[in-house]
């Protein structure tokens, strides 16, 4: 035999096993379902996700669904991940500032975005769209994940001294976003009018808020 061949033959082979495809191929059509429910919550809101009707996008039986899921709670919570992933990716991508109040202000002003281009997902997560839904311990991190930019922030500062007093840096993030998801709520409940009436108390809560947090060293009051 020449040499090609007996490289080919020592080359070793790769071995699927049924057990590893059958997880891929669950991988794969989890995958699908949380995608299929994932454009009815888009495009018609947290309250049209339900099992039948995201078979019914995916021309499947519902037992299917049932099986990899357990429930629509269950659904719910790979969405919420997916939600927390989204964004997470937008905290980490706003423009960073030398000037800790500044990006303090631009962080928030991602999150009204995100309130705004993802609010079936903001329902879901933050809004209470799915009453039997909490997220798990997983979600939870998710959710911690997501905050870790606003949170470096607020260290940052109080190790330069821009923010006063004693409380913790998860106390400080836990004011400010509890603060500024009532506005949101409030806005999405249809009680503070347009967008832009909307907005321009968002902005002047977060002025507030950022105002009575940073020192008036910080020299941005």
């Amino acid at each position: 035999m020449n040499e090609q061949g007996n490289r080919a033959e020592a080359a070793p082979k790769k071995v699927t096993t049924y057990q590893e495809a059958r997880l891929q191929n669950t991988a794969n059509l989890r995958q699908l379902v949380v995608d299929a429910a994932a454009i009815i919550l888009q495009e018609e809101g947290p309250e049209a996700v339900t099992v039948r009707k995201v078979a019914q996008r995916m021309d499947c039986s519902t037992k299917i669904i049932y099986s990899l899921f357990a429930n629509k709670e269950g659904l719910a919570q790979q969405l919420y991940l997916d939600g927390c992933k989204i964004l997470s990716n937008e905290f980490e991508s706003t423009s960073q500032s030398e000037d800790l109040q500044q990006y303090l202000l631009n962080l928030a002003e991602v999150y009204w975005e995100f309130g705004q281009r993802h609010t079936s997902y903001y329902k879901l997560m933050f809004g209470g769209a799915f009453a039997d839904f909490k997220p798990d311990e997983q979600g939870m991190k998710g959710t911690v994940t997501a905050m870790r930019r606003l949170l470096s922030v607020i260290v940052s500062a109080q190790e330069k001294g821009l923010i006063a007093g004693d409380s913790t840096p998860e106390l400080i993030v836990g004011t400010i976003w509890s603060s500024l998801h009532g506005v949101i709520h409030l806005f999405i409940g249809g009680h503070l009018g347009s967008v832009a009436a909307a907005h321009a108390v968002y902005e002047q809560t977060v002025f507030q808020l950022a105002s009575s947090l940073f020192a008036p060293a910080a020299g941005s009051v």
